[in-house]
């Protein structure tokens, strides 16, 4: 890639998703290849570091150089990832993490990007798979991308949790139903004026279709872009940190067991650009 440095050497993983960044941590920390990186980032989707033993604070420190932290990201920046209720209060609803999705969907501002940091691994299981949207988008037929150039999708977290659990509760459903929807376009257009594709596990109806026809565009979305070509699937080893582009990529964890002990550390930038 030509936007290697003396400092970043990129390599790619596959085509079209994915590169791995080799630098040394005090170039990381210093802030000298953030414009690089990012750039980087939004070409590639997701990059990681390997190697570079990344403390807590390390990271939140990397995460300035690149963006704004999320305030209410955790202790310090730092919120810890885990299917263990006794480590993450949350772990329950943490298990939609299992199924394709983008973050921040709901929000005026979805996330510019995620940091991650794997701490503890599991057994078995536990790889992290990403798809990218930009490049799914741009092969699309030109027929699908008439079809879906002004469609609107109401995203929901009730919907999301239909994965988590298909037969809730009453009372489920409406704790669920609190939170706003949010209309969203299929097709994101960013101030780059690149487009990327909107889809995943909030995503609950097209606005105007018919339920039947709704779910058949949805999935087979879905389906095109997250094939094997659009796809890199990380293999983690203890220490890695990995960043994605939350706004041009969909990503899920592969299962695996709740006391597995398998926990990362992730720190979020707040997002720059407007969905609307």
């Amino acid at each position: 890639m030509t936007l290697s440095s003396a400092q970043v050497e990129v390599r790619d993983l596959t085509p079209r998703i994915g590169s791995e960044l080799v630098t040394d941590l005090d170039t990381l920390l210093s802030g000298r290849e953030a414009a690089n990186i990012r750039a980087i980032l939004e070409q590639r989707g997701v990059v990681y570091f390997r190697g570079l033993q990344i403390s807590d604070e390390h990271q939140v420190a990397i995460a300035r150089t690149l963006g704004t932290i999320v305030g209410n990201e955790g202790d310090e920046g730092i919120y810890k990832i885990s299917l263990d209720a006794s480590v993450n209060q949350r772990a329950k609803y943490l298990k939609g993490s299992l199924f394709w999705h983008f973050d921040g969907s709901l929000q005026p501002y979805p996330n510019l990007a995620t940091l991650l940091k794997a701490v503890q691994l599991s057994d078995t299981g536990g790889d992290t798979e990403f798809c990218n949207t930009y490049a799914a988008y741009d092969d699309l037929p030109q027929s699908d991308k008439d079809l879906i150039a002004d469609l609107r999708v109401v995203h929901s977290a009730e919907h999301s949790q239909y994965y988590v659990e298909p037969e809730m509760s009453y009372d489920e459903v409406a704790f669920w139903q609190q939170s706003p929807t949010k209309a969203c376009p299929i097709v994101w257009t960013h101030q780059s004026g690149r487009k990327s594709l909107l889809l995943g596990a909030t995503a609950d109806y097209v606005v105007g279709y018919p339920v039947e026809e709704s779910r058949a565009l949805l999935a087979r979305l879905r389906d095109w872009s997250t094939q094997p070509q659009y796809v890199y699937r990380h293999q983690w080893e203890v220490g890695d940190l990995i960043i994605w582009d939350n706004t041009g990529t969909m990503h899920r964890a592969m299962p695996y067991a709740a006391d597995s002990g398998r926990l990362m550390h992730r720190t979020i930038l707040a997002g720059e650009e407007p969905l609307q």
